[in-house]
């Protein structure tokens, strides 16, 4: 069963996310983050593919980050910085995670501030 890709503006239980990823991947929830409009979109099977309808609401691509989504973890371990669509260069961030510390705290904020 495929999911539909919803771009999230206003705070949604964290059940939800359980769900998708029961529908999806067992354990994890893929999501692309918004650090500027803060905003979520999630239910791609692919990081690209949350980007891409990110990206055509308005986005701008420096401001989108790929994460993954663990809802049975702990709040200190839900959330893993790892996409392909983090690898940019042009933005000093070389690798899947995102490097800046700065921005790892803007995704953390947005997601903890969505997802209830």
């Amino acid at each position: 069963m495929s999911v539909e890709i919803k771009i999230y503006k206003s705070p949604f239980a964290k059940t939800e996310l359980r769900d998708i990823a029961q529908q999806q991947f067992g354990t994890l929830v893929k999501a692309v983050v918004d650090v500027s409009r803060e905003i979520i979109a999630i239910g791609g099977e692919l990081h690209a593919d949350e980007e891409a309808v990110l990206l055509e609401d308005g986005s701008r691509q420096e401001d989108v980050w790929g994460i993954n989504l663990y809802p049975e973890k702990s709040d200190d371990e839900w959330i893993e910085y790892d996409s392909m669509i983090n690898v940019r260069p042009s933005q000093n961030n070389a690798s899947r995670g995102v490097e800046d510390a700065a921005i790892r705290e803007k995704i953390t904020l947005v997601v903890r501030k969505l997802v209830i």
